[in-house]
């Protein structure tokens, strides 16, 4: 595989940046993850943390090099992860739970798989148009939905209620995981995976055309800036983290290029970091695997009864 990444994260106005990024690969498999720990709720940062870590943790245990079924993996690594969130709360016997979102990529066999909870989310773009993105978990996009089929005026999701998830890691409830139909990458695909700080402050034509006419590397800080500059005091954590398939090298001196062809058959990197001293990732052996993919499978089939 060959593949630019780039990586930006602010505090912006905010007194800390719960918002949490980063990625993982071995020699035929790459990770890339983003997390926004909720306000309102008591360490979000380490609900985003534990997050990105329990996933990183799933992949590196199962990509030998390659993950056997990525989507199933990501429903998986998502459910795991929201339990770790749960387990860390009774065991620090807190009143409530920290809770985030998540949005995660794999790219395998020259495809995008992704998934998502809550309202972070992932754009995928080709010669500067947007071909898809994830629909964020929020009421204001549930109705922006119902009024689109039913041919109604849309609503736009802006306003203090953009923010109204009904569903994230983390909380009582089991959380919706939502997973994208797979994309074939061409040379020059670009995945972007920002939180809600960037993306509900800059008008989403305006964040497609910054792609389409600067490099990877110039237009990820770029954006992050305008962000910045239009929240202004009052900004939000804004983080962002795009990566372009196959990019010409002669266009991308300063940005991040990897080749994985050259690693070993088990080797693994990742610069997704435990920050969090007292936190332990429970590995799973495969009773436990087991047991959570019949977990989401009941789950699974227990929404589709209620519908």
């Amino acid at each position: 595989m060959k593949f630019s990444v780039y990586q930006v994260s602010r505090r912006g106005g905010r007194a800390s940046n719960q918002d949490r990024m980063g990625y993982c690969y071995t020699r035929e498999s790459a990770l890339f993850a983003l997390a926004d720990g909720l306000g309102g709720h008591p360490r979000g940062d380490v609900a985003a943390q534990l997050a990105l870590q329990t996933i990183a943790n799933l992949f590196q245990q199962e990509a030998r090099p390659r993950l056997r079924d990525p989507q199933e993996f990501l429903r998986r690594s998502i459910f795991r992860a929201h339990e770790q969130i749960q387990r860390y709360t009774q065991e620090n016997r807190l009143a409530d739970s920290p809770r985030t979102t998540v949005v995660v990529c794999v790219l395998q066999n020259g495809a995008a798989h992704w998934a998502h909870v809550g309202d972070s989310r992932l754009y995928f773009l080709r010669n500067g148009a947007m071909l898809t993105r994830t629909r964020d978990h929020s009421h204001v996009e549930q109705q922006h939905r119902k009024d689109q089929a039913g041919g109604l005026a849309l609503l736009q999701p802006d306003g203090p209620t953009r923010n109204m998830l009904f569903t994230c890691l983390g909380s009582g409830q089991l959380p919706m995981i939502e997973v994208g139909l797979p994309q074939a990458m061409r040379r020059g695909d670009i995945v972007l995976l920002c939180s809600d700080g960037l993306w509900g402050q800059i008008p989403e034509s305006v964040l497609v055309r910054q792609f389409g006419q600067q490099v990877l590397s110039d237009a990820v800080p770029e954006v992050v800036e305008m962000a910045l500059r239009q929240g202004g005091a009052d900004s939000d954590n804004v983080t962002a983290l795009g990566v372009e398939w196959e990019a010409d090298p002669e266009e991308l001196e300063t940005s991040l290029r990897i080749e994985t062809e050259s690693m070993q058959q088990g080797g693994f990197k990742s610069t997704i970091q435990s920050d969090l001293a007292d936190l332990q990732v429970e590995e799973m052996n495969d009773a436990e695997i087991e047991r959570s993919i019949a977990e989401i499978n009941a789950a699974i089939r227990q929404g589709a009864a209620r519908k």
